[in-house]
């Protein structure tokens, strides 16, 4: 992508990811009705469960992308996904923060070791030690293929917590979308949950798009000191 194209997409997204978060705030805030047991706090909801959704499909383009490394060996597949690592780390993380933000004044405690919980803390931790990896191991294509390997290990995590309270008696309550006859949300919820996943779903783009740049310049930096070193 020329540096011109890269620029117009950056601005696009940015002005997207902009009305977007606002939109989605008014959305939370003004729009969507009060939960009638939990009151006002299960608001954070709409940015839990749309965090916990990028999170997730960031750690499947991980997934897939390091498949593609290893089937092809080409850096930009191990660019994207470091890039996409990344992703997901910061938005796993906002659901571990929103969580217990949520659980203390609904469920009296700030956490507990239950399946869903415990897993998603695993998942956070699998994808910390993965960019650990990255930046701790010296030689380029080693690094690249020992991420992808861990890469496509560590997805096996995502079904576990995604499935907790479906396998597993847990803390959290049985799932409110695709959990049967008995789940479903309020219309105007589900506008609240759409319009705050578009929202997470644009600021995580944004933020590959300029993490997938770095990759792709630290490359670039790289190449041209090797032919540096083989002149000198």
């Amino acid at each position: 992508m020329s540096e011109r194209n890269y620029n117009r997409l950056s601005l696009i997204l940015f002005c997207a990811a902009l009305v977007m978060v606002l939109w989605a705030w008014y959305a939370v805030f003004l729009q969507v009705p009060t939960e009638r047991t939990m009151g006002v706090v299960q608001r954070i909801f709409y940015l839990h469960l749309s965090s916990a959704f990028v999170s997730f499909l960031a750690f499947f383009v991980v997934f897939i992308s390091s498949v593609a490394y290893l089937l092809t060996r080409n850096p930009r597949w191990d660019w994207t996904a470091a890039a996409a690592a990344e992703i997901g780390i910061i938005f796993i993380a906002a659901v571990l923060i929103s969580g217990p933000l949520w659980a203390k004044p609904t469920w009296g405690i700030w956490w507990t070791w239950d399946a869903r919980l415990t897993t998603t803390l695993v998942l956070f931790l699998i994808y910390l030690a993965y960019l650990l990896l990255r930046y701790y191991t010296l030689e380029a294509e080693r690094q690249a293929r020992l991420a992808a390997i861990f890469g496509i290990i560590g997805f096996v995590d995502v079904p576990l917590v995604y499935m907790a309270n479906r396998w597993w008696r847990t803390q959290h309550p049985q799932p409110v979308i695709l959990g049967g006859q008995e789940s479903g949300l309020d219309p105007r919820m589900w506008y609240g949950v759409l319009v705050t996943f578009v929202a997470m779903l644009t600021v995580g783009a944004l933020v590959f798009l300029q993490r997938y740049r770095l990759e792709e310049s630290r490359h670039a930096v790289s190449e041209l000191r090797r032919a540096i070193g083989q002149l000198e």
